[in-house]
């Protein structure tokens, strides 16, 4: 079976929890997933999908649990070779730079040759008070398209 890593990138734990429940949820359906808090270039190469779940930091940045692997993704430049992945970007369309961090992720993972199963997802924080519902919701609605064989 095919293997999901699950990255979070989370400053307040908020993402931490919606990645949490997206795990939960997967894994009662017998899927097999790991969640990453402190991720390595490795952990990206190694799954056979890619789920990014992430807040926005700063100006748009990437939160700092992910700042390092994200820049060493940048560096080192692994190719995905169209390895299936999804980003769900959490954020505040209050602030100029909503959902940053997802946008940076989703674009780094297209540019290092990684194969999206869906645009983005965004979801604010001023129309949802449960973001792990959206997510998981969106999620269940990919998961064919991340656990390919």
């Amino acid at each position: 079976m095919a293997k999901l890593g699950i990255f979070c990138g989370s400053v307040y734990g908020n993402a931490q929890h919606v990645a949490e429940q997206v795990e939960e949820s997967l894994a009662s359906q017998g899927y097999d997933c790991e969640l990453y808090e402190d991720a390595a270039v490795a952990d990206f190469t190694q799954n056979d999908a890619i789920l990014v779940i992430t807040s926005t930091t700063g100006q748009g940045d990437v939160p700092p649990n992910l700042e390092f692997v994200f820049s060493d993704l940048k560096d080192e430049f692994p190719l995905l070779n169209q390895k299936p992945f999804a980003v769900a970007g959490l954020g505040d369309s209050s602030y100029d730079n909503f959902c940053g961090g997802g946008r940076h992720f989703y674009a780094l993972l297209t540019e290092l040759q990684g194969k999206p199963v869906a645009d983005m997802l965004e979801v604010d924080a001023i129309e949802t008070m449960e973001p792990e519902k959206d997510v998981v919701e969106w999620v269940n609605g990919l998961k064919d398209k991340l656990f390919v064989e």
